[in-house]
């Protein structure tokens, strides 16, 4: 079907034409908020602030820069996300949470809504960490603030996370996107404009051939992209013959597929966490009496604006969190048992522990793919700069696999709708 058809087919539909433009206009309302500033703040020296760190610009990509505008929903859906993770972890090592995720739907809303308490303290610590941290900066960014409205901005800074989450969730409602990939997704992309804006005011003749470089290289790692994102692994699987009564099931073939990208965009939310830690910490005692504090966070907060240093380190965080996340969410004896009691097998292999092991090997091995694949999006602004001599990216490698994946996810769900509305008028 053509890209106009397809328009054409959805403004035809009156539902899935309402839900998109429900969507847009939450998006919008998310981003208006994006704008507003906390009172009592100094935006010109925020920004100044975030400039100065590509760690704390990093930041700043993942909340939207709404962050650098310190707006009402500074956090961005950050602690939805960290509390989401944290919960998935917690399921391997709590047999009772374990059991809540395989309950299917029912279980997935117990889940859900404990990550929405959990969302509140998680909350509440960023936004208390944060004011600290700029009130420690040096820069008159906050001034002196009272207990309480020290305590006033942080539920502000957590509700605005909240009202974001909500948002989040009507959008998810909609079965046209996922709402808090969507979020991050307008918050990426809003920041294109800005930075087109900047190049063309510093541009000159001699920087066409790095401009025209870079254009091409964006269109490259675009297309790696979603070849890597997209490319799975079939694994082979035979289904046979049972005789139920007078009707037989079975003998058929089909196929497993292992994506080679089995984590999305988990490794790299991990080693931003990490790699964020030291400097952040480094900020905050920055302005401390100790001459010895003063001088170690200067040098932790030198060390990681270091390119070399910051890019070894922020690759191989990634590198190391893929295989550690793969572990978490991928289990070749639970499929392997699956498809024993389905009566499916792997031609060649006998079904159980055999079956298994086969599963792992094939998964570590595309698994080298992706994981070197994650890192180098992680740090292609380091890598595109010395090529293309644009120092300042419209999109970070994060972001782009940020906005690939939801893009891709977005178009799988409306086509579904699309064509499950086919379906009711046959």
């Amino acid at each position: 079907m053509k890209f106009t058809e397809k328009l054409h087919q959805i403004w035809k539909d009156h539902d899935l034409r309402r839900s998109i433009l429900f969507v847009l206009g939450l998006l919008i309302v998310a981003r208006i908020a994006a704008h507003i500033p906390m009172p009592g703040v100094d935006v010109n020296a925020l920004r100044q602030f975030f400039g100065s760190s590509q760690v704390l610009g990093l930041l700043n990509v993942f909340s939207g820069g709404a962050m650098e505008n310190f707006s009402l929903v500074a956090l961005g859906v950050g602690p939805y996300i960290t509390a989401s993770i944290i919960l998935q972890l917690l399921a391997m090592i709590i047999p009772s949470l374990e059991e809540m995720m395989k309950e299917g739907e029912s279980g997935q809303k117990k889940m859900n809504q404990y990550t929405r308490l959990l969302t509140i303290p998680l909350a509440l610590l960023q936004g208390f960490s944060m004011i600290r941290l700029l009130q420690q900066s040096g820069r008159g960014i906050i001034g002196n603030l009272s207990s309480g409205e020290f305590i006033s901005m942080m539920i502000i800074l957590t509700g605005g996370t909240l009202f974001l989450m909500w948002v989040g969730e009507l959008i998810t409602e909609k079965k046209v996107g996922n709402g808090i990939s969507l979020l991050i997704l307008v918050g990426i992309v809003a920041n294109i404009p800005t930075s087109l804006q900047r190049t063309l005011l510093t541009f000159s003749v001699d920087k066409v051939f790095n401009l025209l470089a870079y254009a091409v290289m964006a269109v490259l790692v675009v297309a790696a992209v979603v070849f890597i994102t997209e490319g799975q692994r079939n694994i082979p699987v035979s289904y046979a013959k049972r005789v139920r009564g007078n009707k037989m099931y079975g003998g058929f073939d089909t196929h497993l597929p292992l994506k080679v990208n089995q984590t999305g965009m988990i490794p790299i939310i991990f080693a931003v966490a990490i790699v964020m830690f030291p400097p952040l910490i480094g900020q905050m005692f920055l302005h401390s009496g100790s001459t010895f504090l003063r001088t170690a966070s200067q040098f932790i907060i030198d060390l990681f604006n270091n390119q070399y240093f910051y890019g070894i380190i922020y690759f191989l965080m990634v590198f190391g969190f893929t295989y550690f996340y793969t572990a978490v969410i991928f289990h070749p004896h639970q499929i392997a048992e699956n498809l024993q009691k389905q009566g499916g097998f792997v031609p060649g292999l006998r079904p159980g522990p055999q079956t298994a092991d086969y599963l792992a090997k094939v998964s570590n091995r595309i698994m080298l793919a992706g994981a070197l694949f994650l890192g180098a999006v992680a740090i292609l602004p380091l890598i595109m700069k010395p090529l293309t001599g644009i120092s300042t990216m419209a999109i970070s490698g994060a972001s782009l696999l940020i906005v690939v994946s939801v893009v891709l996810e977005t178009v799988r769900q409306i086509d579904s709708q699309l064509v499950m509305r086919d379906y009711e008028h046959l």
